[in-house]
């Protein structure tokens, strides 16, 4: 068995395959509930042989979304339209996993395909919230957060963690990358404050380990947690691979399972040198010195590529997007191409190479 397809165990948790679906906005969503769509695009890629399906960045309040079509899950009723699509993409025998959001400055946005820059009150925007008073570059300004309302934060990212158990998720994975409000905290480019949640690394990693705290005691024990970061934000000056894999140690101090790591996305600056897998090397040294198991993204496109991931040991698992959305059937190929078994529905047992 290639090591690709091999299981992995997190937890309480098994995962057939190392093929794991990367949250990937629709913007799609009506008052942050799921619909059609998402039954539809996540049962697809379960169907299809991941073995772990992420939904898209799940806001846990509402001013937290990305964009008005973002997904939510601050309301009980939002969690329960998740469950036809927890239940479907485990018939498939894949795991569920949410990722558990907040934008930041970069909340109240167009969707792609709508436009650019900050959506008004008028149009149905908000005036997003972050560490410190200063805009994402051609966004508005957001408003700093008070400590009490970074507290109630805490409170609503673990009510929020409760409603995912609820909806049927089996992993949670909390989204500090891509310029959103935790990575915004642990960067020194956005986060300019002067109490106990800036300054040095251990103030700006303190929301994000708070919330941490606040959602593995409010998850079953078996329930693996996950963190995406950013390794580095691509700018002199910024956030960078040694100090997150500082903070990826103390995570592990505190229950999270895995590092998901990803990297850029908190400024217009970045100076990203883009090419296949070019973000592995940030994932194995975050791997080696913070002793956690890693996943890689990235550029990720060809099944011996990934397999040369996981046995060079540089991650445990690769995290796929534009890929599985360009052919949602990558697992079935890649298993063929390595020559591993995979199993298919009956309906589609009459398309499987041999």
């Amino acid at each position: 068995m290639s090591r690709l397809f091999s299981p992995l165990d997190l937890r309480g948790v098994r995962l057939r395959n190392r093929v794991w679906v990367s949250p990937m906005c629709q913007y799609s969503s009506v008052d942050g509930r799921p619909t059609d769509w998402h039954l539809v695009h996540l049962g697809s890629l379960a169907r299809g042989g991941a073995g772990l399906v992420f939904t898209e960045a799940t806001a846990v309040v509402p001013e937290g979304r990305i964009s008005p079509e973002d997904a939510g899950i601050w309301t009980d009723e939002q969690a329960a339209a998740y469950k036809p699509i927890t239940d479907f993409i485990r018939s498939q025998g894949a795991v569920a996993g949410i990722q558990l959001a907040h934008a930041g400055r970069k909340a109240s946005t167009y969707a792609p395909w709508r436009g650019t820059g900050s959506v008004p009150e008028a149009d149905g925007g908000w005036t997003a919230v972050a560490p410190s008073a200063v805009a994402y570059s051609g966004y508005a300004t957001p408003a700093e957060l008070t400590v009490d309302q970074i507290a109630e934060l805490v409170t609503q990212w673990a009510a929020a963690a409760q409603r995912a158990i609820a909806a049927g998720f089996e992993v949670i994975e909390l989204h500090a990358a891509h310029g959103y409000l935790l990575h915004e905290f642990l960067s020194p480019l956005s986060n300019l404050r002067t109490d106990t949640y800036g300054g040095d690394l251990a103030g700006r990693s303190r929301a994000l380990i708070e919330i941490v705290d606040a959602v593995r005691a409010a998850i079953p024990e078996q329930t693996p947690l996950l963190v995406r970061v950013s390794a580095t934000d691509w700018v002199p000056g910024g956030l960078d691979v040694d100090e997150v894999a500082e903070v990826a140690r103390e995570l592990a101090k505190h229950g999270v399972d895995l590092i998901d790591v990803s990297s850029g996305g908190n400024s217009a600056e970045q100076q990203i040198s883009v090419g296949p897998g070019y973000q592995v090397p940030f994932a194995r040294t975050i791997r080696e010195r913070s002793g956690l198991p890693v996943a890689a993204v990235g550029m990720i496109t060809e099944p011996a590529q990934a397999e040369l991931i996981l046995t060079e040991e540089s991650a445990d698992a690769v995290l796929l997007a534009r890929a599985l959305l360009r052919e949602p059937t990558w697992p079935e190929r890649a298993a063929f191409e390595l020559g591993d078994e995979i199993s298919v529905p009956e309906q589609y047992a009459r398309a499987v190479r041999r």
